[in-house]
C-alpha cells in the first residue's frame, strides 16, 4: 500500500512537470526545503519540487494596512480599471527602502490589468478607502485602493524563512531537462498567503 502511493505520487509529480509552461506562477504551501529543492503543494493538491538557483532572492510579506501608506512610499500595486476609467487597485505591496525602484514603471498585465511600481506622491481619504497619486519616470497614475483590498509589507530576506506551512509564490521556469527552478520566491510570514 505504501508503495502504490509512492507510485502514484511520482506519477502525479510527472504529469505535473510534463504539462507544466515553460514559465509559470506556482502557488502553494512549503512542505519542505531540502538541499535547494522546494516541495510546494498547491491548493489542487499538485506537488512541485523546485529547484532554487544559487542566487535565488527570498522576499519576505507580512500584513499590513492603508495607514502604513503614506507619502514618499515606494508601492507596487496591480490594478483593474474601474468604471469611470480609474484604476482600482487587487492588491498594494509597500517596499522597503532598500527595494526603492524595484519593477518601477507602468505596464499591462493579463486581462486588461496593469501593474504600477511607482512612489507616492499623494494621498486622499476617499468615502471608501483612498486615492494614491503615484508618480514613476516617466509619468503617473492615480489608482483607488478600496476597502478590503490585500495590503502587504515586503522585506529582502533568505532561505531560512521558507519552513513547512508557509505559503509561497513563485515564477517558476521549466529547464531542458525537465527540471523547475526558480530564482525569486515570495515567501507569506505568519500564515499569511501571498495575493495575486
Amino acid at each position: 500500500m505504501k508503495l502504490s502511493r509512492i507510485l502514484a505520487a511520482l506519477l502525479l509529480s510527472a504529469i505535473s512537470v510534463s504539462s507544466f509552461a515553460q514559465s509559470a506562477r506556482v502557488r502553494g504551501e512549503i512542505e519542505k526545503l531540502d538541499n535547494s529543492i522546494l516541495t510546494i503543494k498547491t491548493k489542487d493538491a499538485t506537488v512541485f519540487h523546485i529547484k532554487l538557483e544559487d542566487t535565488a532572492k527570498v522576499t519576505a510579506m507580512a500584513a499590513a494596512s492603508l495607514a502604513d501608506i503614506s507619502t514618499g512610499k515606494f508601492v507596487g500595486t496591480a490594478a483593474r480599471p474601474g468604471s469611470n476609467g480609474q484604476l482600482v487597485a487587487l492588491e498594494v505591496h509597500i517596499f522597503p527602502e532598500s527595494m526603492r525602484g524595484t519593477g518601477e514603471g507602468h505596464r499591462p498585465m493579463d486581462n486588461e490589468n496593469t501593474m504600477t511600481n511607482a512612489t507616492v506622491e499623494n494621498v486622499v481619504t476617499a468615502v471608501h478607502g483612498r486615492i494614491l497619486t503615484l508618480h514613476y519616470k516617466g509619468g503617473e497614475q492615480q489608482v483607488q485602493i478600496p476597502d478590503g483590498v490585500p495590503i502587504v509589507m515586503l522585506s529582502p530576506s533568505d532561505r531560512s524563512a521558507l519552513t513547512p506551512g508557509e505559503h509561497v509564490s513563485i515564477r517558476a521556469t521549466k529547464q531542458a531537462d525537465g527540471s523547475i527552478s526558480t530564482a525569486r520566491v515570495t515567501v507569506g510570514l505568519n500564515g499569511l498567503v501571498p495575493p495575486l
